[in-house]
């Protein structure tokens, strides 16, 4: 089992237990016990928790790749949520469906993606400020600087948003697969490939992300700073990043 970090990465400074119970508890704890019950099994039980309740946002296809990844096969996944359906409502199998056409679509192997440091875990802990499927996998942390690379789906792209910071702080960007995008407020888009580097200062509006027909790697480096914190805006929306 990866031991999870999204609680603290996400929610370390504002609601440090919680992030606690997140991390080493919920994914720590709880998920690990795969001597009571297999990773499989859980991946199932909690699509079904997700289903019955209507939550079928982003967290819920991220744990439909869980599942694909844990073992749980598409005829499986299709036999669950047609059961399911008589329960929890046909609607709900509906959407679910939607979802899991995409995931388990006999295309690539999603893991072929993030470069040479892998595609990580599904971002969850992030997933409210993106649209599309991204995933995140942390590479080294030291006292208030972090590196982890991020993978973007192709047309997957974060909200803009503001490394604050009074100050030192922003972010590095370090491409390493695919073909992305990077905009700053006010600036002409600029696309970036393998070995292409940015350099964001803090307080500067951004966003960034894969472009429409490719996935897309970054190593994102959290320069260290004073009173450093992200601060989220709205998001890039279909009809402003489809004119890129």
């Amino acid at each position: 089992m990866v031991k999870q970090t999204a609680g603290r990465d996400r929610l370390g400074n504002l609601a440090p237990k919680f992030a606690e119970l997140n991390d080493d508890v919920l994914f720590g704890e709880v998920w690990s016990r795969e001597e009571k019950l297999s990773l499989r099994d859980r991946s199932m039980i909690t699509v079904t928790a997700l289903m019955t309740k209507g939550i079928f946002d982003s967290s819920l296809k991220s744990h439909l790749i869980t599942a694909k990844k844990n073992g749980v096969t598409k005829t499986e996944m299709v036999e669950m949520i047609t059961h399911l359906a008589f329960y929890s409502g046909w609607p709900n199998a509906w959407a679910v469906f939607n979802m899991l056409e995409d995931v388990y679509s006999d295309g690539e192997d999603i893991n072929s993606h993030g470069g040479v440091f892998g595609i990580g875990e599904p971002n969850v802990a992030y997933a409210k400020y993106f649209i599309g499927q991204s995933y995140l996998k942390p590479i080294a942390k030291m006292d208030n600087m972090s590196i982890s690379n991020v993978t973007f789906e192709p047309g997957c792209r974060n909200n803009w948003h503001i490394h604050r910071a009074k100050s030192g702080g922003g972010q590095i960007l370090i491409c390493v697969e695919g073909e992305g995008l990077y905009q700053e407020e006010g600036k002409e888009v600029r696309v970036l490939k393998p070995g292409d580097v940015v350099t964001i200062p803090a307080n500067v509006k951004h966003w960034h992300g894969a472009s429409k027909n490719s996935w897309f790697s970054h190593l994102a480096v959290e320069v260290p700073g004073v009173d450093t914190q992200n601060e989220w805006l709205e998001p890039v929306d279909d009809n402003q990043y489809g004119k890129l």
